[in-house]
């Protein structure tokens, strides 16, 4: 399956764990966002197939991407990846069209889950 990632993390250590989880049969091109503009420039340019994206980061953070990703229409596959486990938290991104939510530190095998939850597997 050819894909285009984006990685969105200001953490460039949980961008690389998260790189290494994804399942080995996606040669996609992936790329990287440091912050919520860079992801949403990205987005808007490349028009990437599946986005994970962190919450908590400089600049503009996961809720507002969501927000504006759908206010403009642009509508990939969003994997909200972050340690903010709040159910509260959860119901937000979901409710702002994120697919699922799947808790830092990564686990390969709950990434996993959830990409074949949504067909990507």
């Amino acid at each position: 399956m050819e894909l285009k990632i984006l990685v969105c993390d200001d953490s460039s250590m949980a961008r690389k764990m998260l790189i290494k989880a994804l399942p080995e049969s996606w040669g996609g091109h992936i790329q990287q966002a440091g912050n919520g503009v860079e992801a949403l420039a990205q987005c808007r340019e490349n028009k990437p197939d599946v986005v994970f994206l962190d919450l908590t980061m400089p600049e503009m953070d996961g809720f507002q991407v969501l927000e504006t990703l759908k206010d403009e229409g642009i509508a990939p596959a969003i994997f909200v990846v972050s340690a903010d486990i709040q159910p509260i938290a959860q119901e937000r991104v979901l409710s702002l069209g994120a697919k699922a939510f799947v808790r830092k530190p990564v686990k390969s095998d709950e990434l996993q889950a959830a990409l074949k939850a949504q067909g990507l597997l």
